[in-house]
């Protein structure tokens, strides 16, 4: 093959310096030579920096793909030809170029647009997105239906990064694509990054393939040393992703190839803004920072609570040293887990597996077989992507795995994608499963403790995203009893039945009412449940309120009318939690107030069930 430019015969008009204004769609930007492109790139490096170093969000990833976003969208006929972005980090410049550059301030926040792909938003979202390795199962899908319904021009693109494309859904339609003669083209985002580092053998087979000589060859070696011709694809690569007339010319030509394809392209992640490039870690999400000089502005919480992310990490260190029997593992989180504490001190015992739920909780049951004590730390929301395993590997075979569950509940500007509500009600129907909730930090700790102790069989153990309430949370470990609540205020007439780390919220909604009118019970265990207190409260009390930062359907909730109802109790319950409902963006506590979450609400929810 060849990488030569190719001849700009595109027509064009002439623009102002400023060339981002003036580009509401894809179709305003083929109307720039070639030759402006690399001076609309730094446009909108400075637009995407500008914005989040106010508004915050993901800036590493899509600082890294701005000229190759440039050229998707002038070679190719969007939203006709369609576009499908792997977890959607690095997907602002497209949505600045599809017509939502004078909403992205809105970025993330409620009732603004969404910081991923989202079908609903835009006719250039092809698929929506969040989570990762999807990408080319779903373009691979678009493209056979196009074939089956006789349309063979149309093109679709999956754009893929190195960390996510080791995920196993990823090789799952690899090895489909390769042998589907489907007109598809995967292009690899190689950066060597996701959020952390990336990991693992395939990590080093492409590092070994930039490190070849004859870059700019279609194949550089014998398709049997390719991994990606050897599954079928016509490769190419690897390119420079940050030269836009190589990127086009290239795009230009495989445009012209039948079948699938394969574009591995280099990248940096943070492009454009040195610190960014420097610290790749902490600029994939940096928080607020000035867009002069680069520099995060100084934490405001840096004296205040811990982090429940690092009060795990750095327990699971303390334990880690007393037990020799203790593992870590995380998939491709070990910044975002606190895992990353274990990792330095431990390296031998604490594992960051790769975008690889799936296998890490199976790692986790073949090692608890062997006598281990793995801590599993995994988001409750990519904790969903492993539930086969959860069932099938653990619970099936009752072995001690320990979950620990991070941003379970609302988690904030990330949506609806990474909402961690759904994991009380899908790992409550699972036999042999225990489920923890800490109200605070001290309860995580002693849970922790408690687990590594020796339990029959698996649990999860789920927390939020953010800071807790203790600032002394470094006490002495306590063990737990398994399926034991706690009374947290006594009372006389309602009875409020809290799972979680809203139960520090319902302690200030407590205090408002007279002293002796609302009992709180911190139930902390959604299973086993407390039956011997159960039976206790529910003789003593008429109403009983249930209150969980969680799916209603089938959550803590449900629990308690089932319990209701098995026992032939007729209790008026209310129950209050997240609705069967998809919750949108928005800051943590906007959220909760939509809701009903919040401490006003819960107080005007509880006053007025007082009066009924």
């Amino acid at each position: 093959m060849f990488f030569a430019y190719i001849k700009d015969n595109r027509s064009f008009v002439s623009v102002k310096k400023n060339k981002l204004e003036h580009i509401n769609s894809p179709a305003d930007l083929k109307k720039l030579k070639i030759s402006e492109l690399p001076d609309l790139a730094k446009e909108i490096r400075r637009f995407i920096i500008d914005i989040v170093s106010e508004k915050k969000g993901h800036l590493g990833s899509s600082l890294g793909v701005v000229e190759l976003t440039i050229a998707l969208h002038y070679v190719f006929d969007t939203p006709n030809d369609i576009l499908v972005w792997d977890v959607g980090h690095q997907a602002y410049p497209h949505k600045i170029l599809t017509g939502r550059r004078d909403v992205f301030h809105t970025n993330r926040q409620y009732g603004g647009i969404s910081g991923f792909p989202k079908r609903d938003e835009s006719i250039y979202d092809a698929f929506g997105v969040g989570h990762a390795s999807t990408s080319i199962s779903a373009a691979l899908g678009m493209a056979i239906a196009s074939r089956l319904k006789g349309d063979l021009i149309k093109h679709h693109i999956a754009i893929i990064g190195d960390a996510s494309i080791a995920g196993g859904m990823a090789f799952e339609a690899l090895n489909h694509a390769g042998v589907s003669n489907s007109n598809i083209l995967i292009i690899l985002n190689d950066n060597e990054m996701g959020i952390d580092p990336n990991v693992g053998a395939l990590k080093n087979y492409l590092t070994s393939v930039k490190n070849r000589k004859g870059v700019h060859k279609t194949s550089l070696c014998d398709e049997q040393d390719n991994i990606f011709e050897a599954l079928n694809f016509s490769y190419s690569g690897p390119i420079d992703g940050h030269d836009i007339g190589v990127l086009i010319a290239e795009l230009d030509r495989l445009k012209t190839i039948k079948g699938p394809k394969f574009l591995h392209v280099i990248t940096k992640k943070g492009k454009g803004l040195h610190q960014a490039e420097q610290d790749q870690i902490t600029y994939h999400a940096p928080g607020k920072f000035d867009k002069i000089t680069g520099d995060i502005y100084l934490n405001k919480h840096r004296n205040s609570t811990p982090k429940f992310q690092d009060v795990f990490g750095l327990t699971l260190v303390e334990l880690a040293k007393q037990n020799k029997r203790i593992i870590g593992i995380t998939p491709a989180m070990p910044t975002g887990t606190s895992l990353k504490y274990m990792i330095e001190e431990f390296p031998e015992r604490a594992f960051d597996v790769g975008i690889a739920e799936q296998h890490a909780v199976t790692l986790a049951a073949g090692m608890a077989t062997q006598g281990m004590i793995p801590f599993c730390a995994i988001y409750s929301t990519f904790l969903q992507r492993a539930y086969d395993q959860v069932i099938h590997d653990v619970a099936l075979q009752n072995l001690p795995v320990i979950f620990c569950l991070d941003r379970a509940g609302l988690v904030g500007e990330d949506g609806a994608t990474h909402h961690g509500v759904f994991d009380l009600a899908y790992l409550r129907t699972i036999p042999n499963m225990v489920i923890f909730a800490p109200m605070n930090e001290l309860e995580l700790r002693n849970i922790m403790f408690t687990a590594q102790l020796g339990l029959d069989g698996p649990i999860a153990i789920r927390y939020p995203r953010g800071r807790g309430f203790i600032k002394n949370w470094e006490q002495p470990f306590k063990k737990l009893e398994i399926g034991k609540g706690e009374v947290v205020t006594e009372g006389d007439e309602i009875a409020i039945l809290s799972i979680g780390t809203i139960g520090e919220r319902i302690k200030g909604v407590v205090k408002k009412f007279p002293e002796g009118t609302i009992a709180h019970y911190n139930m902390r265990f959604v299973k086993p449940m407390d039956i011997s207190l159960f039976n206790k409260l529910f003789k003593k009390f008429e109403k009983i309120i249930t209150i969980e930062e969680g799916a209603l359907t089938g959550g803590f909730g449900s629990a308690i009318l089932e319990f209701a109802n098995q026992n032939n109790y007729k209790n008026i319950i209310k129950n209050i939690g997240i609705p069967d409902q998809f919750i949108e963006q928005g800051t943590i506590e906007e959220l909760l107030q939509l809701v009903g979450l919040n401490e006003a609400s819960l107080y005007e929810t509880i006053k007025s069930f007082l009066k009924d």
